[in-house]
């Protein structure tokens, strides 16, 4: 039987972009996402469906149960591309708003690895976990400040883990996109130059498409990544380690 891969944020369009790549290369899906109606309308038919807020412990145990009354074993790949974006500077952010981030964010991620993890130890099988992070984790971006203590306790969670079990062959990886168009950055785009400006930050002279992350969160799941673990690819158009060349 073909391996079963969890893709969570699939309401979303970098979750959606996961699993429509993993069920062209044969894997057994699971797809989840806070919105039913968008969840559901996802064309990938043969998957298991299950609408959930991760944030929430017992709602993470209970997608646990669903995978093994579908499957009967748990999966051994997980891409969580879960998550949310708040960008507004410290003494704008409300309390709710922070919880919020952080719970969307990083609890998310941490329930929703450590019930993988316990899974594979369970089954004495190895297995292999993609977290999303943010660039906003790695380097200090104005107006970003919930959502880069959010995703830097993400990476450190993906290197602690990993360091964990590794000697269980489970391999925990990660991924830093910079700006990605999609729905919930949309309002970065208003204005008659937005796109021209935003694009210009980057030293590849664009902002990033769900693709780039998409397939690179891929790449790590696969056998192909088989000797990387611990490792939060930069995938940001080398916005994190370069700058453009100003042309005068």
């Amino acid at each position: 039987m073909s391996e079963i891969a969890l893709i969570t944020g699939c309401s979303g369009l970098l979750g959606a972009a996961v699993a429509q790549r993993l069920a062209t290369s044969g894997y057994r899906l699971v797809l989840t996402g806070r919105n039913e109606e968008k969840l559901n309308a996802n064309p990938i038919a043969d998957a298991l469906k299950v609408s959930a807020d991760l944030a929430l412990p017992e709602a993470v145990e209970q997608l646990f149960l669903a995978i093994d009354s579908h499957y009967g074993e748990p999966p051994s790949l997980l891409a969580h591309c879960a998550g949310s974006i708040i960008i507004r500077p410290m003494h704008r952010t409300t309390q709710e708003q922070y919880r919020n981030c952080l719970q969307n964010n990083l609890d998310s991620a941490f329930f929703t690895l450590q019930k993988f993890i316990q899974g594979l130890l369970d089954h004495k099988t190895c297995g292999s976990a993609v977290l999303v992070s943010s660039i906003a984790g790695r380097i200090g971006i104005g107006n970003h400040a919930a959502i880069a203590a959010a995703k830097a306790g993400v990476e450190g969670l993906i290197r602690s883990a990993a360091a964990d079990y590794a000697g269980q062959r489970i391999r925990i990886n990660g991924i830093a996109p910079g700006l990605i168009r999609s729905a919930a950055t949309e309002g970065f785009f208003k204005g008659a130059k937005a796109e021209e400006q935003l694009a210009a930050q980057y030293s590849l002279g664009r902002y990033g498409h769900v693709d780039d992350s998409a397939n690179a969160i891929c790449w790590l799941l696969c056998n192909e990544a088989d000797w990387v673990t611990g490792q939060v690819l930069a995938v940001d158009g080398g916005f994190s380690s370069i700058r453009p060349l100003v042309k005068s």
